[in-house]
């Protein structure tokens, strides 16, 4: 996790403030350094199974926002990071719903390959790591929603925050990663799921990237 965190705070380091990318990534890392502390210092178990599950979930991302063609899920926030129509908490959102419905449950299929386990040996572990991105929506929300007076016209961007939610991608990752471990030996039949996953999860970003400044300022005339 050291080496995911450094490569975390460089990406920190050589992206504008205003950078859709650098707006989740900020939030990502202070919450992913909460996560080593915290397995650091005994709060898990089982710590190297949090530690790799927790690196391999990161590596995803980190992995998605360097590369040439990055996973669909991941290409929204990366076409709309410099929209100025588009708000951060916008930004923030599109990231960890890339993050959470399509990396998670292919970080515990890595998981369980590295460790050579079942899934069913990481539910625990996976729960724990949960807890932490319901930390990393709080921080989200927390430094990012807009102040009551905004929300009290943005219709559309209320609309936008109440159309995701964190306990169904985090149920829905799991079922994902437990389907993928059955389909391990039907390698066809994995890649399909993965594409089709992919897909839906940048659909669903697309949509949490609406443009809304446009429709805000038009409320006003």
């Amino acid at each position: 996790m050291e080496a995911v965190l450094a490569r975390m705070r460089a990406l920190d380091e050589r992206l504008p403030a205003q950078d859709g990318v650098a707006v989740f990534n900020r939030v990502y890392l202070t919450v992913t350094q909460a996560l080593y502390e915290r397995i650091s210092h005994g709060g898990f178990p089982a710590p190297r199974r949090a530690s790799v599950l927790s690196a391999r979930f990161a590596e995803r991302y980190l992995a998605a926002v360097e590369a040439d063609r990055p996973p669909a899920c991941w290409r929204p926030l990366l076409q709309y990071r410099r929209h100025p129509g588009v708000r951060p908490l916008q930004h923030a959102l599109a990231g960890i719903n890339a993050h959470i419905g399509h990396d998670l449950a292919l970080a515990v299929v890595a998981t369980c390959h590295a460790l050579d386990c079942e899934p069913r040996a990481l539910e625990a572990d996976f729960e724990r790591v949960g807890d932490t991105l319901v930390a990393l929506e709080e921080h989200i929300r927390e430094d990012l929603m807009p102040g009551p007076d905004l929300l009290e016209i943005a219709d559309p961007l209320t609309h936008l925050l109440g159309s995701w939610s964190l306990e169904r991608a985090r149920s829905g990752a799991w079922a994902a990663a437990r389907l993928l471990w059955s389909l391990r030996r039907s390698p066809d039949l994995a890649q399909e799921f993965t594409q089709a996953l992919d897909s839906g999860v940048g659909l669903v970003g697309r949509c949490l990237l609406t443009p809304v400044r446009a429709a805000s300022a038009a409320r006003l005339l």
